[in-house]
């Protein structure tokens, strides 16, 4: 009984500061997306031509966010019944925002005009072993130029 008390305790503290954390994280994304507004981000297919530039160069950004207790347990009920993980859904946004976020802060410091072609690669951290907490590694990427 004392363990059965000791994981719902747990549970409780992972869903609080969970919820914390992730409510200040999108504070600050949103904050920051309102700060860099300003540079434009385009895609272009192979084909298209470019727009004119005197310098371009690559920027990346990359994010490292880990789930909290409840989400692993949550996602552990959800491999056994299946279906849809609403839980780690604001994971990966905030990681691809975030991601992008350093991005576009990166090419506004270089003096950037436009960022074009921005890509995401998305893995898992930790997550194979079905004992740790996942956490999943963001990278986006693209070119900035001037």
């Amino acid at each position: 009984m004392e363990e059965i008390i000791f994981f719902l305790i747990l549970l409780g503290i992972g869903y609080s500061f969970g919820i914390l954390a992730e409510k200040k994280h999108y504070k600050d994304i949103k904050s920051r997306e309102q700060e860099t507004l300003s540079l434009a981000i385009a895609s272009f297919g192979a084909k298209q031509p470019l727009p004119n530039a005197s310098e371009a160069k690559l920027f990346v950004g990359a994010v490292v966010i880990s789930s909290d207790y409840f989400k692993t347990f949550v996602m552990a009920l959800r491999n056994i019944l299946g279906g849809r993980v609403v839980a780690y859904e604001s994971l990966l946004d905030r990681g691809r925002r975030e991601a992008l976020l350093r991005v576009k802060e990166q090419a506004i410091a270089w003096g950037a005009t436009e960022v074009l072609n921005i890509r995401y690669e998305t893995s898992t951290i930790g997550g194979n072993n079905q004992k740790g907490i996942a956490a999943i590694e963001v990278i986006a990427y693209g070119t900035a130029i001037r």
